[in-house]
């Protein structure tokens, strides 16, 4: 007998449309994402890579197009539902609770779920995340940048998602902390089989965790490939790779 060695898809976008208003962002994006894998979307700013990561999340409904995930159509289903489905997301900015305390936080995390695990997962989370486990009682609003980060990567991990969207984890941190952000990044997708859709300003950074990417410019996707061919290919090296 021989084995199926076909991708799972988890996610599949397929000519995807979104609007601001009367402002088109994005142009007929077509994308896919397989069963464990981390795919990167890295564009300059204002590339349409947020409004993909809305879209998908339920935040931004599509006008024309299509998602699936796990083969289920998912276009036009309001954001909470996905939570429910499987899907969380970590957003630009955090969007942490500023006057809930970190503990509180990751409860909300888990606000959809029934089951007698959410313990667990709490140190789960602090096991990733030592420094939320010594700030547990602060109030979230008093965390540095990076401790907010990771308590808002946490609260979207307590919903045991299938599919994790984080938007713009490293943006606003110290180098060290980006380092640390993206172990992390790693050390979830290897060690629990999360698939993860990462938008990042850090196309360096992104790329060399990335099992593929997809290159974003003005609400059109121009390039795709594995992380390796992205950052061996030199007009991505020198557009967003800043090299010369």
């Amino acid at each position: 007998m021989i084995a199926n060695n076909t991708p799972v898809s988890v996610l599949k976008v397929e000519d995807i449309h979104s609007y601001y208003g009367n402002i088109q962002a994005l142009h007929g994006i077509s994308l896919e994402v397989f069963k464990g894998e981390i795919v990167t979307l890295i564009g300059a700013n204002g590339a349409g890579k947020t409004t993909t990561i809305r879209t998908v999340s339920g935040v931004i409904k599509p006008r024309q197009g299509s998602i699936w995930f796990n083969g289920t159509p998912i276009h036009g289903k309001p954001a909470h539902e996905l939570v429910g489905m499987g899907i969380s997301q970590s957003p630009e900015g955090r969007r942490i609770f500023p006057r809930l305390s970190v503990i509180d936080n990751l409860e909300m995390g888990a606000f959809l779920r029934r089951d007698k695990d959410i313990q667990a997962d709490i140190e789960m989370v602090f096991g990733l995340f030592p420094r939320l486990k010594e700030r547990v009682k602060q109030y979230a609003g008093t965390l540095s940048g990076g401790e907010q980060q990771m308590l808002a990567m946490g609260r979207a991990l307590m919903a045991r998602p299938t599919l994790l969207l984080l938007d713009e984890p490293s943006m606003g941190l110290a180098p060290v902390l980006v380092e640390q952000i993206f172990e992390i990044i790693t050390r979830i997708n290897k060690t629990s089989g999360t698939t993860i859709l990462l938008v990042e300003q850090n196309a360096l950074m992104a790329l060399e965790v990335a099992s593929r990417g997809y290159v974003m410019q003005s609400g059109t996707i121009i390039q795709s490939g594995t992380g390796d061919q992205l950052l061996n290919d030199e007009t991505i090296r020198r557009a967003y790779l800043g090299a010369h």
